[in-house]
């Protein structure tokens, strides 16, 4: 069994404020890629987890990994002796604003969840996927919704975006989270009238950390086709849509040609 753990932007990323605790309260846009990680799993006495493929240099795979934790949060809460050989493909940057870490979790919670058949609903899986971190509920669902609080209190959204065209750019420079927030200038920019006129608030402070997503940016609106050009997350990866993939397909060869050490992915909202 495999389940891909879906590449999560932010079609609009609002800082509404910051809280006493520190937290800050969003008001963001998820969509989900057709295309990211992908986690497999076998048979096995015990949990364990191996991970492979080209962002997998450096990375823990031990009871600190995220998707050991989901692992062990499912045994937990449904009493599951069975162990797991978990294969972890790691196929998207890390640190880079598209939710890699989250998606591998709430992908794990999926997997698992059928492996063991556990037949656990959606609302049992979302208890779990909470305390693993703010995106994760969200990527457990893997679909269109709008968050708010830190990002985790869901609703259903219709963008009108599914099957859109999209493109992935990330220039392989990995911006913290946390440093991208401290940045933040702490002025409440207001809920937007439409997704056009979104933004993210973290693309300027993400930028002073990173000044190459500037580029990464210009690069993207520079290109034919293109319905909107925006950075997800904290960064460093920025997004484009397109009319139509013939116009993604001749962005992305454009962007490798001019940006070989760029990393890129064609793929479309799901």
């Amino acid at each position: 069994m495999e389940e891909v753990a879906r590449a999560k932007i932010n079609l609009a990323l609002h800082v509404r404020g910051r809280e006493p605790d520190g937290y800050h309260r969003l008001e963001t846009v998820f969509a989900f890629a057709e295309h990211g990680d992908v986690l497999r799993v076998a048979p096995e006495a015990e949990l364990s987890l191996t991970i492979e493929g080209p962002f997998a240099t450096g990375l823990s795979a031990g009871e600190d990994n995220l998707v050991v934790r989901a692992a062990r949060a499912l045994q937990a809460r449904f009493g599951v002796e069975a162990g797991a050989a978990l294969v972890l493909d790691k196929r998207l940057p890390i640190a880079s604003g598209i939710g890699g870490g989250s998606a591998d979790a709430a992908a794990a919670l999926r997997l698992l969840n059928r492996f063991w058949s556990l037949d656990a609903d959606e609302g049992a899986l979302l208890e779990l996927a909470a305390p693993l971190g703010a995106d994760v509920p969200a990527c457990l669902l893997a679909r269109t919704c709008v968050g708010t609080g830190r990002g985790d209190a869901l609703r259903p959204y219709e963008s009108g975006l599914e099957g859109a065209p999209l493109l992935l750019v990330n220039p392989l420079v990995p911006v913290s989270t946390a440093d991208v927030f401290r940045r933040w200038g702490g002025v409440d920019g207001g809920p937007p009238s439409d997704l056009r006129a979104a933004r993210n608030d973290l693309q300027a402070p993400a930028i002073e950390v990173a000044p190459v997503i500037s580029d990464v940016l210009a690069a993207l609106g520079g290109l034919q086709g293109t319905t909107l050009v925006r950075m997800s997350g904290s960064g460093a990866t920025c997004f484009a849509l397109f009319e139509n993939e013939a116009a993604r397909d001749a962005g992305a060869a454009a962007m490798r040609a001019a940006q070989p050490s760029w990393w890129l992915l064609e793929s479309r909202i799901g």
